[in-house]
């Protein structure tokens, strides 16, 4: 089955390309955001400390991923879906207000809130998308859905930077609440059939604690996970080196937006291919293909070429989605759809907290270790995880191995 077959068959799914768009319309408007909060909150503050808790800020409650993801599972996702956006589009608008040092909390709370519905929405999502998509057809969908969102961080920031610069903050934000009416739309037009699900059995603490244990106890799902967030956490320790990479090849800071574009590109082909990767190779081998290839990527750009960096951020581009989309792949079809909004929200928390502490960790280390040895020894840990995850695949393969050879 060809890349080009599997695409446009995907693209002929009425539900499969309403979520596509409603992913590029959403993750236009908060890519666009996501840049201009800090750029907002150090204009009118004129700290860069300030400037970067805005990103910390969107990503706290996904430490609450498990207990928000329960939500996605007590109600039906697509009404879940609508009423978020809408919500998401209300939520922005007191930003026209934040024009001063005072009201520059107002922001903040703004923020948080966005990252908990967020949470919330990515769960629900991954729900629905599971019932409405062809199973086949998930891994394509999944790495399509990294191609839409990573185009929109390509070319999002910049229009929302040139709409900051001309009109100021409260006209991203609008601009961001339009995205989100325009979603709430495309998801009235889904096709989903939904039953109503059972009233909840046991208290709240009891539902999360269930979704975390069908994850953890998975013999596919745990190793996949634990390796996605490793991968994030070494990678973030990477990245938070880049300014000094920079330095190394005698280029201004802003190099560094170079760099995060030729990745990104590298993002957005590998969704392209992600889907006949994971029917060849099976998630694991997917996953650690993909880890190897960062850390290759990571341990290479110590190598002060500018060719050589450029290079390895192209190739980080292509490997470090590889686990998320297997992870996220192999939870659409393992877990029961009753518990699959839990599951998927715990899977974010297990994965990307760790990238939040890998910058945090990062941006010490750089000021007291050269940041060379720094990068091969990230590397060489993103190598061994990719190995570990290599020789566990190899195992479960062979202990499958006898019941196929000798079928009852």
């Amino acid at each position: 089955m060809t890349t080009s077959w599997t695409v446009t068959r995907l693209l002929r799914d009425r539900n499969a390309v309403l979520y596509l768009t409603g992913v590029v319309v959403s993750g236009f408007g908060s890519s666009a955001l996501w840049l201009v909060s800090g750029v907002w909150v150090k204009d009118l503050t004129g700290s860069d400390g300030l400037a970067a808790l805005c990103t910390a800020a969107l990503w706290t409650p996904t430490l609450l991923g498990p207990a928000l993801g329960t939500l996605a599972d007590r109600v039906r996702r697509k009404p879940l879906l609508i009423r978020l956006n809408l919500a998401l589009a209300v939520l922005l608008l007191p930003l026209g207000t934040v024009d001063s040092p005072g009201s520059v909390w107002l922001l903040f709370t703004v923020l948080v809130l966005y990252g908990a519905a967020g949470v919330v929405e990515d769960a629900a999502n991954s729900a629905l998308v599971a019932a409405a998509v062809d199973p086949d057809l998930l891994g394509d969908f999944n790495g399509l859905r990294t191609t839409a969102r990573e185009g929109m961080k390509l070319v999002a920031p910049l229009t929302g930077a040139a709409l900051y610069t001309a009109y100021g903050g409260p006209s991203v934000a609008l601009l961001d609440a339009g995205t989100f009416v325009l979603a709430a739309g495309v998801c009235v037009l889904l096709r989903v059939r939904e039953e109503r699900p059972r009233p909840a059995a046991g208290s709240w603490r009891g539902q999360t604690a269930e979704g975390v244990r069908l994850l953890w106890s998975h013999p596919i799902l745990r190793p996949l996970v634990r390796s996605g967030g490793a991968t994030m956490c070494l990678a973030s320790l990477g990245s938070s080196l880049n300014y000094a990479v920079v330095d190394a090849l005698g280029r201004s800071p802003a190099y560094t937006g170079v760099m995060y574009a030729v990745q990104g590109a590298g993002s957005v082909a590998v969704g392209l291919v992600s889907g006949p990767a994971l029917r060849r190779l099976g998630e694991r081998r997917f996953a650690a293909y993909g880890i190897a290839l960062t850390g290759v990527a990571v341990a290479a750009r110590a190598v002060p070429y500018d060719a050589v960096v450029l290079a390895c951020s192209a190739a980080a581009g292509l490997g470090l989605p590889c686990v998320l989309i297997a992870a996220y792949t192999a939870v659409q079809r393992e877990i029961p759809a009753a518990a699959l909004g839990r599951a998927t929200a715990t899977a974010d928390t297990l994965m990307f907290t760790p990238n939040v502490i890998g910058l945090a960790v990062g941006a010490a280390l750089v000021e007291l270790v050269d940041h060379r040895l720094l990068l091969t020894v990230f590397g060489g840990a993103l190598l061994a995880t990719a190995w570990s995850l290599a020789q566990r695949s190899a195992a479960r393969t062979a202990a499958r191995s006898p019941s196929d050879a000798n079928p009852a």
